[in-house]
């Protein structure tokens, strides 16, 4: 069987959006080690344990470290993220939204421009308010900020405005000209590049005798098995059969009848349940990070990892905004009027209301699962940590969901290039199976 490598190089079209994607992120990963004007680097080393554990820290992790640094690409592609759910959300509220989500081509370039102009505002609302936690913050010896001022608060609104919209436009320019999936492989990249770094001080550990090399051993066979559950449940799906019956189309001619399905995955939210109750589960300390009241200070030291009530709401909320994103993501009285249009039904199931209350029904059932499953991945690193007592390698429930997604949507791209040109698949053994729209954004 041929090198599925050398196919890619063979392919020119796949090799040109390749190159072009490796461009744009070199391009974005060395904008993402230049500082803001006006900060004193050395007194920066000081920041990262300070946002540790914070809404900062969250932050942090989807910027590939940006934040830390200060750099110019500090705000990362969050705010443009941030204007797509925004919009996602109010879709279930405002008509006006969720009608031009409907009107097709013309309707969506609308809605990006909304989001665009939308970025731009959290840019320069992020901007400011990142400008005066510098102000605030002090390393060991030094303030972060000698020269503080509205010189110093205008000159960083005005760069990391700057820097959000060229990764916006950049993320968009990998969507059109290179491989796909631009914003989400910005995300990829900035939590991958981590990794090296953690690696190197796991096994400067191990050459200390700080790890065992059993501990290490059976620490890498469990991360192992979770990422292939991570991998085997992120592409289950509840496959609903449907008919398309016999229909006569124009003069006379006959199409036949044919057979389908509807693939429901059993993750149909994402990572966005894990990010939203993380984003909800670290105010406490967050807020006690800013304050000197001992009524915060106490709630804080309830809402940490290691309290039997941190685990517990943690659940509770990955579960809650399971079922609650996945209700404004997935309509099925839309799904089923689409069905009934082409004339395609669920047999046994009568088309029309019945088969809106069957997917929901469906769907509601196959979530639980689903939610405990995002609970568990984002709880495993807090158990592993407990029990081989490791805190030096990097490995987060959200980071992983977003590496392997990502990861296994890429392939699906790559194998439908080579496919097209008649070369054998990407991968020599099996198939990556319909996944669905990647739900990042």
């Amino acid at each position: 069987m041929a090198n599925p490598i050398q196919s890619l190089l063979r392919a020119p079209e796949l090799k040109q959006k390749l190159l072009f994607t490796l461009g744009c992120l070199a391009v974005y990963r060395l904008g993402a080690h230049i500082t803001v004007p006006g900060v004193d680097v050395i007194a920066l080393r000081d920041l990262a344990a300070q946002i540790q554990g914070t809404l900062f820290g969250l932050y942090d992790m989807f910027v590939g470290g940006g934040l830390q640094r200060a750099t110019i690409f500090a705000l990362g592609i969050m705010p443009y993220i941030s204007a797509s759910i925004m919009f996602q959300l109010l879709a279930a509220v405002f008509p006006t939204i969720e009608k031009m989500q409907k009107e097709g081509e013309e309707g969506r370039k609308r809605l990006n421009q909304w989001t665009r102009y939308t970025t731009v505002g959290l840019c320069i609302l992020q901007g400011y308010a990142y400008a005066i936690f510098l102000e605030s913050a002090s390393g060991a010896q030094a303030p972060i900020v000698p020269d503080a001022g509205w010189g110093f608060r205008l000159m960083t609104v005005l760069t990391l405005t700057t820097g959000g919209v060229f990764i916006m436009w950049l993320g968009e320019q990998i969507t059109e000209r290179g491989i796909g999936n631009g914003m989400s492989l910005l995300i990829f990249f900035g939590i991958v590049e981590g990794f090296p770094n953690a690696v190197a001080r796991t096994f400067e550990a191990l050459s200390v005798g700080t790890i065992s090399a059993f501990k290490l051993t059976a620490l890498l066979a469990v991360m192992i098995g979770v990422i292939a559950g991570t991998v085997a449940v992120t592409m289950a799906a509840r496959k609903i059969p449907v008919q398309i019956p016999r229909k006569v189309v124009g003069r006379g001619r006959i199409r036949e009848g044919q057979k389908s399905f509807i693939p429901l995955r059993i993750n149909s939210a994402g990572v966005m349940p894990i990010i939203f109750a993380q984003s909800i589960i670290v105010v406490p300390g967050t807020i006690a990070s800013f304050s000197n009241m001992t009524v915060l200070r106490t709630l804080s030291d309830l809402f940490q990892p290691g309290n039997t009530l941190y685990y517990l709401t943690y659940t509770v909320l990955i579960v809650f905004f399971t079922y609650f994103y996945t209700a404004i993501i997935f309509n099925p009285v839309d799904l089923a009027e689409n069905l009934n249009k082409q004339g395609a039904f669920v047999p046994g199931v009568k088309p029309g209301a019945r088969t809106a209350e069957y997917i929901d029904y469906v769907l509601t059932r196959i979530t639980l699962p689903g939610s405990l499953f995002l609970a568990a991945i984002a709880l495993v690193p807090f158990l592993i940590f407990a029990w081989f007592d490791i805190r030096l390698f990097f490995f987060g429930g959200t980071a992983l969901l977003i590496v392997v997604g990502v990861a296994l949507d890429t392939v699906q791209q790559m194998q439908q290039h080579l496919l097209l040109r008649h070369y054998e698949g990407f991968m020599k053994k099996g198939r990556v199976k319909y996944r669905g729209r990647q739900r990042y954004m």
